[in-house]
């Protein structure tokens, strides 16, 4: 049996709360499962990809086609400086497109980190197309992604798609939203890859910051929201930085 085919496996055992989950309610004895990585070494490539908020402008951007979002500031951290940094994203993208790019925007780079940032459009098409990416859709779009990086090699981090509602109709989205952001943890989980707990910790700042600071539209981020988002990324992936959950439990990763 393929390796990818034993996480698929795994990934498939692993207990899911469901679409009536509480987010982020994990017991406190148990830790995310959450890889080291040393990656960000002179010389290696890590590439990331999602949705508008990895692109970011990266097509129009002209000093590298970074963007001018987080994966910039992640580019011009002291912690990256050394590496190569690529961005794929695409603006509008959902799971299905991002599957159908797969191939030469992500696994073509041969990248030793690719970052995944998607989903949110999976959810905002349900309310304002009326157009729904089923919470199997999505499981089923992601798995396949992750089934080819895992094989190729490459060290996987997931970020969680994120919402921080402006309004009250965007309270509502979170219907749809939260069961993706539970197959993130999952996947995750399951397939050894480093999770970025965004939602989490976006939406714990702001209770401090405010929703419309981080994101005026409560999907985009605003300067600070990237740049909140890239010292996420960075303490995450490369840091050793403690998180609590709303309900007060521990989210640490360990080197």
């Amino acid at each position: 049996m393929m390796a990818q085919s034993r996480r698929a496996l795994e990934y498939a055992a692993l207990p899911t709360n469901g679409a009536d989950a509480e987010r982020m309610t994990r017991p406190a004895s148990e830790e995310p499962r959450r890889t080291a990585t040393d990656s960000l070494e002179p010389g290696a490539t890590i590439l990331f990809t999602g949705d508008s908020v990895t692109d970011s402008g990266r097509r129009e951007d002209t000093r590298g086609h970074l963007g001018l979002g987080y994966v910039r500031a992640v580019a011009e951290s002291p912690q990256a400086m050394a590496a190569t940094i690529v961005n794929t994203g695409i603006s509008g993208d959902r799971i299905g497109d991002l599957e159908q790019r797969w191939q030469a925007d992500v696994l073509d780079h041969h990248a030793d980190v690719v970052s995944i940032l998607i989903g949110i459009n999976d959810t905002w098409r349900r309310y304002d197309n009326n157009d729904e990416t089923s919470v199997a859709q999505f499981e089923d779009g992601y798995c396949r992604l992750l089934d080819a990086v895992a094989q190729a090699g490459s060290q996987l981090v997931l970020i969680e798609p994120f919402l921080l509602p402006v309004s009250e109709g965007q309270k509502a989205w979170r219907d749809d939203l939260d069961p993706k952001i539970e197959v993130v943890r999952k996947l995750a989980k399951g397939y050894n890859a480093i999770l970025v707990p965004a939602d989490v910790e976006l939406t714990r700042q702001t209770a401090e910051l405010g929703a419309a600071a981080l994101a005026e539209d409560g999907v985009h981020p605003t300067e600070l929201g990237y740049e909140r988002l890239a010292e996420l990324w960075l303490d995450t992936v490369v840091g050793n930085r403690p998180y609590t959950t709303s309900a007060g439990i521990p989210w640490r990763g360990t080197h």
